[in-house]
């Protein structure tokens, strides 16, 4: 039993399974692109115009300043995006992310008293968006990049206050009708 049926109670259904949107990783893979080429320039540029010890002094260099970029600028980035988890289950929105450091906070559905989002013109065009989970007593939560944000808000809403339906796991998100994971 993988991430996320591991966090679930054994009569919980999972209705939904996302990371944030795609958008996250565009500045990694911004600077990942110009970083290998200019890296991949100047290590041409040293073996064929620098001799001996020099060549490998920069080659060296140029290879340790290129690791160090892509390590902080790519893949923290990306561990970030993909260790990041988004839940809906038929009780309760749990998220959940880090790796060293792991945090998490869970919502019961009983508990959400409003559920509202936002989005730009380009968030639109992306199909993403802000959800914001107001809980009783508590201070509203917003989750950013949540992807195709207007269905999980359609989501959120039929479970947490549909009046129509007594029996809460009869609650299907829209576009699916299996419990399986969907990657935002």
């Amino acid at each position: 039993m993988g991430y996320p049926e591991d966090a679930l109670a054994p009569d919980e259904n999972l209705l939904l399974h996302r990371h944030p949107h795609a958008k996250m990783l565009i500045v990694p893979i911004l600077v990942f692109l110009p970083a290998t080429a200019v890296a991949g320039f100047l290590v041409g540029f040293a073996q064929t115009r620098l001799d001996g010890g020099a060549s490998v002094f920069v080659v060296i260099a140029v290879l340790v300043l290129w690791a160090t970029i892509v390590v902080w600028r790519c893949l923290v980035p990306f561990i970030r995006w993909l260790t990041t988890h988004f839940i809906v289950t038929d009780r309760r929105v749990l998220v959940r992310q880090g790796v060293i450091t792991h945090s998490g906070i869970d919502i019961p559905m009983g508990r959400i008293s409003n559920v509202q989002f936002r989005h730009g013109l380009v968030d639109r065009l992306l199909r993403t968006g802000t959800l914001v989970v107001v809980s009783a007593a508590d201070d509203p939560l917003e989750f950013d990049n949540i992807p195709d944000v207007q269905n999980v808000h359609t989501l959120l809403y039929r479970t947490a206050f549909d009046v129509h339906s007594t029996d809460r796991s009869a609650a299907r998100p829209p576009d699916e009708g299996e419990r399986h994971r969907k990657a935002w």
